[in-house]
């Protein structure tokens, strides 16, 4: 029992001295165990930091764990750290993040037809934040460029991955400002990362000023 406690504190302690998702063959390789034994000791620690209600909770996320601020803190503490960086998205690129999360891999067209607008400015303004990647090309005449979401996307959203998202009968149910978490905020105008790179965008992205 005090080696498992101890391994169980190691575990606990790597996490918390890092400040991304550590995987958790990663985890089990860095305690010397099993990742059957290192899951079952990081379950029991999830379900540690839930029971106290304190300001921290562990959670699988990205790929991996990590820790995280009790949501119910969240406001006070945008107060108090007023400067953190929060990614800012209007609604209609907040909207093709959602088509994209759902529908990917997606071409440019595609997300057009489901708009019924262009999307070059929200893709361009995702790609620039990290949120959305191209992820290949589609095998049809023109290779279209294929666009996916990224970890990012998944840290903003506090998702372990891509099939932890609300279903579309769940996202029915939702309100618009429920898919903005506090990492984000909601504006009525596109803009772009400014440290971004443009030249590395897809060339169909570039086929109109990206900030109009």
């Amino acid at each position: 029992m005090e080696e498992r406690n101890y391994t169980k504190g190691l575990l606990e302690a790597l996490l918390f001295l890092s400040s991304d998702p550590i995987k958790l063959s990663a985890l089990a390789k860095s305690c010397g165990i099993e990742k059957t034994e290192a899951r079952e000791l990081l379950d029991e620690l999830i379900l540690d930091y839930q029971e106290r209600e304190g300001g921290f909770l562990l959670r699988e996320i990205a790929g991996g764990y990590q820790f995280i601020t009790n949501q119910k803190y969240s406001e006070i503490l945008s107060h108090i750290f007023k400067d953190k960086k929060r990614e800012t998205l209007s609604r209609g690129t907040l909207d093709t993040l959602a088509i994209i999360a759902y529908k990917q891999p997606i071409t440019l067209t595609e997300l057009d037809e489901i708009r019924g607008v262009s999307s070059r400015a929200m893709v361009a303004s995702l790609m620039s934040k990290k949120l959305v990647k191209a992820v290949g090309q589609k095998e049809v005449p023109g290779r279209p460029t294929l666009y996916g979401t990224t970890n990012e996307f998944l840290l903003h959203f506090g998702l372990s991955k891509l099939t932890d998202l609300p279903t579309p009968v769940e996202v029915k149910e939702l309100k618009f400002e429920d898919f903005s978490p506090d990492s984000i905020i909601v504006t009525d105008e596109t803009e772009m990362n400014p440290d971004f790179d443009l030249d590395s965008l897809p060339e169909e992205l570039k086929e109109e000023k990206i900030n109009e």
